[in-house]
């Protein structure tokens, strides 16, 4: 084999390894940093597994709204119309933050509790985040709940 050849054949062989490594560690480095979206209905039932941090969705439950007087703690619970999950979080939450509202929250698992760290709300009256309605969606099939209760809630994406 000619050298020339021969080297071309060895830069285009280390210029592939090189890449093929670049991938590697962008695929790591991007699979630690997804979150995940979980109904409660979905955590409870083991499918969150032991995620250090994903994201709890739903609706806020009514009544479940406490703050904590003199301080910016707050819980509240999370319901996908199945299950009830409760949510504590420290710190000024959105303004259209309120009970009977799609909320996301990012956090963790301790228990039967979710410790949030960032809470997102809906920003109109219309709305519920696509990823939300879908898993509610798939919770209402799941556990057959019948069509009057899925009927009320927003079709995935809605505006």
């Amino acid at each position: 084999m000619n050298p020339t050849r021969k080297r071309r054949l060895w830069l285009i062989a280390a210029l592939l390894l090189a890449s093929g490594a670049a991938a590697a560690l962008v695929t790591l480095a991007l699979r630690e940093n997804i979150t995940y979206l979980y109904t409660p209905s979905q955590v409870y039932a083991g499918e969150a597994g032991d995620q250090a941090v994903f994201r709890l969705g739903g609706m806020v439950a009514k009544d479940s709204l406490q703050r904590e007087p003199g301080t910016l703690k707050v819980s509240f619970g999370v319901t996908d119309g199945d299950a009830v999950m409760t949510a504590h979080y420290e710190g000024i939450l959105p303004d259209l933050f309120r009970e009977n509202q799609a909320v996301i929250a990012t956090g963790r698992r301790e228990g039967d509790a979710f410790i949030a760290t960032q809470v997102l709300a809906k920003h109109d009256e219309a709305y519920m985040p696509r990823e939300v309605a879908e898993a509610m969606g798939k919770a209402h099939e799941k556990h057959k709940v019948p069509d009057a209760a899925a009927a009320d809630a927003p079709e995935p994406g809605a505006y």
